[in-house]
């Protein structure tokens, strides 16, 4: 997670996260990424049912009823068993989150315990009641998935009108007081709307916005030949992204911007500001180095709806164990499970341009499981790192 908004910007100084001693369980949540002691984020997808049907969807969703699913009390003892470890935030994902009878209780349960509760929702089933029953669960955050604008989005979810009822949400949580920000994901199908969902950021007053590159796995293994985006279709992006967030930070716009799953982007934002700032540019180096990359498997994890443990909610294919045989706390300590113990000590086994390039302590590899859709290997290097040798240092 790059934070455009903080680094570009400047809405945060290498000072601000050291005021908390970095420690997780201290940091307001637009500091969280800079932790030092990295106690995971952790995704819970709470059940599979979704009632839309995206063509990157990770998990295979579909409107149907889907059997083992965690109950209530395992659920429950879930969040008891992370609230103790000091994982700092709980995100309730699905499928459709909302879908789930007993999502406000979990969400009142984990925000009664100390953790930041969050949810991640197509947004179509937020009305206004609904928008009130988050915030009086407890709810710090709501990101609703938004993928282009009307005709691009419906596509990109397979429900004509998904654009308008997201949209509704959207308004609701605003007119509720429940902060909301958007979810975009970037691919070659819709990369051309960015400059609409700024324009649509800017008209409605919404306050975050984060865009997700695309990560190949669930239904998004399919998309790889099709939406996959070339380096310079990307760093043209990127740059589009940061020259949106600072025109409207110019005009006293403060909107919280942030790029996710692709850790080239810190580097890329760095040695721009290299060029335009570099005074600012070393104040980045050091958030930069505090963010320290790609954390799957340290700073984030996932549990499944059946209770699966993952490095991330992308990585569904391993699991680590399973809560309803060991608590998370355990699963997540043991480090004699192969790729839990390599994801932590993962310098030492990448490969390629990876393994050589000068950024690494501040991308730390990337996306592992991004490799591997690719190329078949883990550890095999970045194929979505958009620089050239010669800015990586080879």
């Amino acid at each position: 997670m790059i934070g455009i908004s903080k680094l570009y910007c400047g809405t945060v100084e290498q000072s601000d996260p050291l005021r908390y001693s970095r420690q997780s369980k201290d940091l307001p949540s637009h500091l969280l990424q800079f932790s030092k002691d990295k106690k995971p984020v952790v995704v819970w997808n709470v059940g599979r049912r979704c009632n839309l049907r995206c063509v990157h969807c990770y998990s295979h969703s579909s409107d149907v009823d889907y059997t083992g699913e965690l109950s209530h009390e395992e659920g429950a003892a879930l969040l008891d068993d992370l609230a103790d470890f000091g994982a700092p935030v709980m995100l309730f994902s699905g499928g459709e989150p909302l879908m789930r009878p007993d999502i406000f209780r979990l969400i009142e349960r984990a925000a009664e315990k100390g953790m930041r509760a969050v949810v991640s929702t197509n947004g179509t089933l937020i009305t206004e009641d609904i928008a009130a029953q988050l915030k009086d669960a407890g709810l710090s955050y709501v990101g609703i998935s938004i993928d282009g604008l009307q005709e691009t989005n419906d596509l990109f979810r397979g429900v004509e009108g998904a654009f308008e009822q997201a949209l509704q949400g959207v308004r609701s949580c605003l007119s509720r007081g429940v902060k909301v920000g958007l979810r975009f994901t970037i691919t070659r199908s819709n990369y051309k709307d960015v400059p609409g969902i700024f324009d649509l950021i800017e008209k409605e007053g919404i306050p975050r916005v984060c865009f997700y590159h695309l990560v190949y796995t669930g239904r998004g293994s399919s998309l790889i030949e099709s939406s996959r985006m070339t380096h310079e279709e990307t760093r043209r992006t990127v740059d589009l992204i940061m020259e949106r967030t600072k025109a409207l930070h110019e005009a006293g716009k403060t909107v919280e911007v942030l790029t996710v799953d692709n850790h080239t982007d810190g580097p890329y934002v760095y040695m721009r500001l290299l060029k335009e700032n570099p005074e600012r540019a070393a104040n980045v180096l050091e958030l930069l180095k505090m963010n320290g990359g790609n954390s799957s498997g340290t700073g984030i994890g996932c549990v499944s709806w059946d209770g699966s443990v993952h490095p991330d909610q992308f990585w569904r294919h391993h699991s680590f164990g399973n809560v309803r045989e060991r608590l998370f706390s355990d699963i997540w300590t043991d480090t004699s499970e192969e790729l839990l113990g390599k994801l932590r000590e993962r310098k030492k086994y990448l490969k390629g341009r990876c393994a050589a390039c000068k950024w690494l302590d501040i991308c730390n590899g990337n996306f592992r499981v991004r490799a591997e859709a690719v190329s078949g290997d883990i550890w095999a290097e970045e194929p979505d790192c958009y620089l050239t040798d010669e800015e990586i240092g080879l």
